[in-house]
């Protein structure tokens, strides 16, 4: 082997092999005097560009300048265009010659390869954190939960569970107006996602749940007069806004069973919003819903 062959392997594993263990490299095999090389070069820059983000890189590699390695890939044509991944030739790409095409085939292998990109990795980075802002909310510390929201908003302004929380945590705090403010900031296609109908949810309840001065006296009401619904939903009310999502959850289901119309369904809907504000995934409510279904169906 030449120094030249030894220079050109080493070149190819820097540029080409290395890059490939992390990343999706396509090959772009041409050379000067080739005219469809020359044509399929701005397409191809473009597609790297667009999706570099997603863990697309492009290497050229030189034919007349490095006849070894095209030699070992027994290239017989240019432009020849090929994808490695973590060393290894995993399509070959060459018969795409317009946008279209290469963004299919692209899309295509990226659904199969495990390639984290760097905005995986910043989602991987943040959610631990996220989890432990949640975790704090909901064991009801509002103001420890919103400092550290306050935190996860500089590294991630956009991101929908940061968003959600920190609303969540701003009522958690007693401030529902600036939870309400924070809302109205949210550009239309923010607002609609599920992440943040979470905390609309949240402000609606502690806009309609009202604190109660004196909780245990309420309880001795309706427990000597439980036909009274309004005092039961009252009670329903004071119980959430005290944070006792267990006590709620027992008095509305009570009053499911009893009257499930009752108020238009009143007792059920404002359930229903407790469970989108803990969590629809939640341990929690999931066992609720069970309930739910035993009063309802069973």
């Amino acid at each position: 082997m030449t120094a030249a062959e030894r220079e050109a392997i080493e070149a190819f594993r820097r540029d080409v092999v290395e890059p490939s263990m992390t990343k999706l490299v396509i090959i772009d095999f041409w050379a000067e005097w080739c005219g469809p090389c020359k044509a399929l070069t701005p397409l191809l820059d473009k597609i790297a560009a667009a999706y570099a983000d997603k863990g697309v890189v492009l290497a050229k590699i030189d034919t007349d300048k490095n006849q070894f390695i095209a030699a070992q890939f027994q290239i017989r044509s240019i432009p020849t265009v090929y994808a490695m991944f973590e060393g290894q030739l995993v399509a070959d790409l060459t018969s795409a010659r317009t946008e279209s095409a290469l963004r299919t085939m692209l899309d295509q292998i990226l659904r199969q390869l495990p390639i984290q990109t760097e905005e995986a990795k910043a989602e991987a980075e943040i959610e631990p954190l996220i989890a432990m802002a949640e975790q704090v909310l909901a064991d009801g510390d509002g103001l420890r939960a919103l400092g550290i929201f306050d935190q996860l908003i500089e590294m991630a302004p956009d991101h929908p569970d940061v968003l959600s929380g920190r609303i969540r945590a701003l009522i958690a705090s007693g401030r529902p107006d600036d939870a309400e403010a924070a809302i109205a900031t949210l550009p239309e296609t923010v607002a609609k996602l599920p992440e943040i109908s979470r905390a609309q949810s949240a402000l609606a309840l502690a806009r309609e749940a009202k604190p109660v001065d004196d909780l245990a006296g309420l309880a001795a009401t309706v427990a000597a007069n439980p036909a009274d619904m309004a005092a039961r939903y009252e009670l329903a009310g004071g119980q959430m806004a005290a944070g006792d999502r267990d006590a709620a959850a027992d008095t509305l289901l009570a009053m499911i069973a009893d009257d499930r119309d009752w108020d238009e369904s009143a007792a059920r809907q404002r359930l229903l919003k407790l469970f989108e504000v803990v969590g629809l995934e939640d341990p929690w409510v999931s066992a609720q819903r069970r309930r739910l279904s035993a009063i309802l169906f069973g």
